[in-house]
């Protein structure tokens, strides 16, 4: 069967978003963007999308008629079929969608070098930079205090995280979950992951913070929820680069699946899940001090209290304390990484 359907997905939509690209591309050259009032419209969204999507459809069907060999083709060829070499197409496309991303980034993101060097912008940053960089350190007990509460919030939503995402990167992992029944429930729990690992710990501080009140058990609850889905990931993408010899010699020994993952999958995988577990922690840190700007508790907390009243030596004094611990926990965990290598 030569129909592969991941090859197509892929070149269609890349079509589209080609097409789309050019469009509104040529819209604002010259000068004839769509006014804001349409383009947020529900109706134009979608009928945009369709009539991409049909174009990027019909783009593919000629490419494979004309026997081209596309970037998907490139990217999704089937095991055992030579990876395209003579073809240069797929490298013209490459560098084609790479150039239009790269002029749409920057004029979505309205990149002015005017706005940067302005006399009165300038001046109003130097005198934020010149209270950060003079702290008062009159704080720094309260800051001390406060970054002791991020690390324990960190540690706990850490601690909590793991045992789920061990067990759930099991069924996370694409070569433990054979068969129609596995495959589905594996398809359920990464869509459902990828759901929830989307959605930022600073929204999931928001909910909690509605759910249980402001303080830094919304932030361990948040920061919990968002390491199950990222180590479960992390874990089961682990287990599927798995050397499979010990596994099948342990099956031919007649082991049960259970065995054949204790025996067979976990001595191989127990170090990398140490090293991404202390990585994970690390990132927990520093994101419990994001997630305390919308009460997730924490120095993120006294971070925005103070920011908020303009007082900028006490906040050069809290960076000072983040700084020094982000640095102190980076420098630890890469020596205990490189120690269980």
């Amino acid at each position: 069967m030569n129909f592969n359907f991941k090859k197509y997905i892929f070149n269609i939509t890349l079509n589209a978003y080609s097409l789309s690209v050019i469009y509104f591309l040529a819209l604002y050259f010259a000068g004839a963007t769509p006014d804001e009032e349409t383009t947020t419209s529900g109706s134009f969204i979608l009928n945009t999308f369709a009539i991409f999507f049909a174009l990027g459809t019909a783009a593919e069907v000629l490419l494979g008629v004309l026997k081209i060999k596309t970037l998907g083709e490139q990217l999704f060829a089937r095991p055992g079929v030579p990876i395209i070499q003579s073809n240069a197409f797929w490298k013209t496309q490459l560098y084609f969608i790479l150039l239009l991303t790269l002029v749409a980034s920057f004029l979505m993101t309205k990149v002015s070098i005017i706005d940067l060097i302005d006399e009165s912008g300038f001046l109003g940053a130097m005198r934020l930079f010149k209270g950060i960089f003079s702290p008062n350190f009159d704080i720094l007990p309260k800051a001390i205090l406060a970054i002791i509460e991020t690390i324990f919030i960190a540690f706990l939503a850490t601690f909590i995280a793991v045992p789920f995402a061990f067990f759930l990167s099991f069924v996370g992992a694409k070569n433990i979950m054979k068969g129609p029944v596995a495959f589905s429930i594996y398809m359920a729990l990464r869509t459902f992951l990828n759901i929830v690992r989307s959605v930022e710990p600073l929204i999931w501080a928001i909910i909690f913070s509605v759910w249980v009140g402001i303080g830094p058990f919304a932030g361990m609850l948040a920061l919990m929820l968002h390491s199950i889905a990222s180590l479960t990931k992390q874990y089961s993408e682990i287990v599927e680069c798995i050397f499979d010899g010990p596994v099948e010699g342990i099956k031919a020994t007649g082991a049960s699946r259970l065995q054949t993952i204790r025996y067979g999958v976990v001595p191989q995988i127990v170090l990398p899940y140490i090293s991404f577990t202390i990585y994970r922690w690390d990132i927990n840190v520093r994101m419990a001090t994001i997630i305390g700007l919308v009460g997730g508790g924490g120095i993120g907390t006294m971070l925005i209290q103070y920011q908020g009243q303009a007082l900028w030596r006490e906040v050069g004094c809290i960076v000072v304390v983040i700084a020094v611990v982000v640095w102190l926990l980076d420098t630890g965990s890469a020596y205990i990484r490189e120690a269980i290598k």
